[in-house]
């Protein structure tokens, strides 16, 4: 669990690192939409030296980052067998009695699978490079205007913010409750199925109080703060676009006319 990086901020300098986060938020909106452009060979190519160049450009390691992304590989891992074994198209080549694997099976498995994988990649990159207060401010200044339909925006985005900044503070407290049930005794790699589920029982129940302590924790200290909502609000740091902002969004236009221009 101390190798989980989604939601986990790297300091650095690099010229992603100094992204407006506005124009980070963007490229991962539209990067979402046009991953599904890609319908060939050459389209998940375009997508996989794009997303490689923007892991070169955090300076980030790239084993850091494989690392990271270890606990998603089994979710990618089980999206690739699932189509494999339940898509029933194109040349069949292999049948072992009720089992059949298609040749565009695999083809879908494998486009799926990368999907998966650019995707998570490009979202994963956006925390790692960006602080949840910027995460804030950025997610505020691009859904401004349907504040004048009533959305709580600034709430809305304080709270995918501290959202996001808990997800490795909970997994180091998991880490922690979890060795200390294995020092009294506490196994939860053996046994079956039904055992682990009870077993893991002591685990959850001091995590949910955790949270909830920290939650409270947390509200005292904005309330004590005089925090009371984004209405009238200054802002200490102010955000501003870039030359290599537009540079970057030019790169991504690119691609999106590539994926079209070769969509098969």
């Amino acid at each position: 669990m101390n190798n989980l990086i989604i939601g986990r901020y790297v300091p650095g300098t690099s010229l992603i690192h100094r992204m407006d986060p506005r124009a980070k938020l963007l490229l991962v909106f539209i990067f979402v939409i046009i991953v599904f452009l890609a319908n060939n060979v050459w389209g998940y190519l375009s997508l996989a030296i794009f997303t490689l160049s923007v892991v070169l450009l955090t300076r980030i390691p790239v084993t850091f980052i494989l690392k990271g992304l270890k606990p998603i590989i089994w979710i990618i891992a089980f999206t690739m067998v699932f189509h494999v074994f339940l898509t029933k198209e194109g040349t069949l080549l292999f049948e072992l009695g009720f089992i059949q694997v298609y040749e565009e099976g695999i083809i879908q498995a494998i486009f799926i699978s990368l999907r998966f994988l650019f995707l998570i990649t490009i979202t994963t990159l956006l925390t790692l490079t960006t602080t949840p207060i910027a995460v804030t401010d950025g997610m505020e200044t691009l859904f401004g205007p349907f504040k004048k339909i009533g959305v709580p925006v600034h709430e809305l985005a304080l709270m995918m913010s501290i959202s996001l900044r808990f997800i490795p503070t909970l997994m180091q407290e998991t880490d922690k409750i979890m060795k200390a049930q294995s020092a009294r005794g506490a196994d939860f790699t053996v046994g079956p199925l039904k055992e682990r589920v009870k077993a893991l029982v002591p685990l959850l129940v001091p995590l949910f109080i955790s949270a909830f302590k920290r939650a409270e924790e947390l509200a005292t200290a904005m309330e004590s703060r005089g925090y009371k909502g984004g209405e009238g609000r200054t802002k200490y740091r102010l955000l501003k676009w870039q030359m290599k902002d537009t540079a970057l969004m030019l790169v991504l236009a690119a691609l999106t006319f590539i994926l079209f221009l070769i969509r098969t």
